[in-house]
């Protein structure tokens, strides 16, 4: 895999929105402000790109501008990483713009940079890893940057701030806390804190056990479902499919598949033709284990490890169960196709080696 450098202070950072264009809604506005303030802590310049902030409409009706937006930060000499906005459902719809563009893949290939985001960005992820560029499952604007309590979770801005690290390697440890999701984003609820509960599970073993090695690679079951059927949009399974974004059988060989569930919350029989659709495609054969994601709000927790062992039906995959990233709080971050060590004694996860360039 090709990797970025990693960030250092007085680096501009780009603003992408990929999928949803909610981050230029007037009821989005404090939250631009707080996450563009918190980049600035960091020491970063932000650089809000030039269709980012122009609505939900506008940029619905507008992929090839989101497209635009990506390139434009990735031949923008000055910027060093992208930060997604949020997701959303359609950023497959880009997929033409970038794939059929060979002087960007070439371009970005010999320059890569830092690409942080999660849910609908799973397309994006997808989308870098054919290309052999290593791209993080990670913090995004809205949900991590501009957390509206007084500080962005303490857990995530931990890994929010290993972006600007060397580590030979790291542990994905799992949180003290977990936070269920706010039901009212307005300005009102600004410093007010989440719900918090204290972790009284950790990392949980739904079967397997001894030390797994394996290269990651995943994202939102809902997102793969929408690649692998036609559920949401009638057109995403064949441009996934032309381009694609899906990595076939021997790719998944002897990898470590993370996915989690989204804000959704699917039913446990939702749940389940997700997961059967991703059994369809014959992965759970060759992969060589499972990295699971606490469910939003802790929703379906128990069921959901019911229906993991039933449909997989294969005891000698190892499965972990209630990790730290994806759509329940806090997250980490999940780096696309580097080495992974899965300890399913001890119920450790470390990143066994350095997540940039050197």
């Amino acid at each position: 895999m090709i990797k970025p450098s990693a960030l250092k202070k007085g680096d501009f950072v780009a603003i992408v929105s990929l999928s949803s264009g909610m981050l230029g809604e007037e009821f989005a506005k404090h939250e631009l402000e707080i996450g563009l303030k918190r980049i600035r802590e960091f020491g970063l310049e932000p650089v809000v790109m030039p269709n980012a902030l122009k609505g939900m409409k506008y940029l619905k009706e507008h992929p090839e501008l989101r497209a635009e937006d990506l390139k434009a930060a990735y031949y923008d000499e000055r910027i060093k990483g992208i930060i997604c906005a949020i997701g959303g459902d359609d950023t497959f719809k880009l997929l033409p713009y970038i794939m059929e563009d060979a002087e960007f893949i070439s371009y970005a290939k010999k320059n890569p940079k830092l690409f942080t985001g999660f849910s609908d960005t799973t397309i994006n992820h997808l989308m870098f890893y054919k290309m052999g560029i290593t791209t993080y499952y990670g913090p995004n604007f809205v949900c991590d940057l501009a957390e509206l309590d007084e500080e962005m979770l303490p857990y995530t801005k931990s890994f929010f701030s290993k972006y600007f690290t060397d580590e030979e390697k790291y542990s994905i440890e799992s949180s003290d806390i977990w936070y269920e999701e706010r039901t009212d984003f307005s300005g009102k609820s600004i410093g007010i804190k989440r719900h918090a509960h204290l972790e009284k599970r950790g990392h949980e073993i739904i079967q397997g056990s001894g030390k797994v090695n394996g290269r990651l690679l995943g994202g939102c079951l809902e997102s793969f479902y929408d690649i692998l059927t036609k559920n949401r949009y009638q057109d995403q399974k064949h441009l996934c499919e032309k381009y694609e974004i899906f990595p076939d059988l021997e790719q998944w060989r002897g990898k470590i598949l993370f996915f989690e569930t989204s804000e959704e919350k699917p039913s446990p029989e939702v749940f389940e033709k997700e997961l059967i659709a991703l059994k369809d495609t014959g992965i759970f054969e060759v992969i060589s284990a499972v990295l699971v994601g606490k469910p939003a709000d802790e929703t379906y927790y128990e069921e959901y490890k019911d229906v993991i062992r039933e449909v997989i039906d294969n005891i000698n995959l190892p499965v972990m169960y209630n990790l730290n990233f994806g759509h329940a709080y806090p997250r980490c971050i999940i780096p696309y196709g580097l080495e992974a060590e899965v300890d399913f004694d001890e119920k450790t996860v470390v990143i066994a080696e350095p997540l940039f360039k050197k």
